[in-house]
């Protein structure tokens, strides 16, 4: 298992489940299925997905109740996906998984209000991190390089440097990302902090504050300039500006174990486990 050794602290887990419940409603809409929600984006960005209605007091979400939204998902074209926390909602596994869908695991780790976080690291000379405003030059490459990061996952070096960056950076622009994150920035819904060199970013995060508990996301390194630590520093000063900002409690899933030993180097403590449910993958040949 990837959660904590120990129960976690339930007002911590509650506060978490709430900002998971807030988040998405700043660019969704919320369709209500009883024991579960959807969240159905409004515009443009990454799909949202369905998890436990928040508050709910009835009948646990049953295999039945994960299809109708499943139906739901395919009616409008959305991925098939729910995301929760598996210490808050422990029957919901069962579910659904007896509606067909495949459950992964990831470490979910947290800086509390009495957790310290740990220093900020050294990085390679001529690299610097910043918070990025929506006007800032570099933004461009901040808002690419963490989906070629993605496109290429692990941690080991990859092979796309800048030239991959430069011709991601023209899609990106072309359908609106840029902007759309630009937007975010300057209304306070994302803050985002990069590490520069040569006036581009080599890696780039985020952090998406409600009150006083944001969540870390989205930190991706190019993979031609990984095992630099600067995925560490972009965590690192993410962290700062939410402390700096009067935010209290600092959360993120990591991809796997490998992934969250970095992030326990910035501070953060296992806690528990996010799951995210998605169809099996379909085989290939007869």
């Amino acid at each position: 298992m990837t959660s904590a050794d120990h129960d976690p602290d339930r007002s911590l887990l509650d506060a978490i489940e709430r900002y998971y419940d807030a988040v998405p409603r700043s660019a969704a809409r919320a369709e209500d299925f009883g024991p579960l929600t959807l969240f159905v984006r409004e515009g443009a960005g990454w799909p949202y997905y369905a998890r436990p209605t928040l508050g709910h007091r009835g009948p646990a979400a049953t295999a039945a109740d994960v299809r109708r939204v499943l139906g739901r998902q395919r009616e409008l074209g959305l991925p098939e996906a729910f995301e929760w926390v598996a210490e808050h909602d422990p029957a919901l596994r069962a579910a659904v998984e007896a509606a067909g869908l495949v459950v992964h695991e990831h470490p979910l780790l947290v800086l509390g209000p009495g957790d310290e976080p740990a220093p900020l690291p050294g990085l390679p000379e001529g690299t610097r991190v910043r918070v990025l405003a929506a006007d800032a030059p570099e933004l461009a490459s901040a808002v690419t390089v963490p989906h070629l990061a993605f496109g290429d996952p692990g941690t080991g070096v990859g092979t796309a440097g800048a030239a991959e960056l430069a011709e991601a950076v023209g899609r990106m622009v072309a359908e609106g990302t840029v902007e759309r994150i630009a937007g975010r920035i300057t209304d306070g819904t994302t803050v985002l902090a990069a590490a520069l060199a040569d006036g581009s970013a080599l890696c780039a995060g985020q952090h998406n504050p409600v009150g006083a508990v944001t969540e870390v996301a989205g930190v991706g390194t190019l993979p031609s300039a990984r095992r630099r630590g600067l995925g560490l520093a972009v965590t690192a000063a993410l962290v700062a500006h939410a402390r700096a900002n009067g935010v209290r409690t600092v959360f993120l899933s990591a991809a796997d174990e490998d992934v969250a030993r970095i992030y326990r180097r910035a501070g953060f403590r296992p806690f528990a486990t996010a799951l995210i449910a998605e169809p099996a993958p379909e085989r290939s040949g007869s």
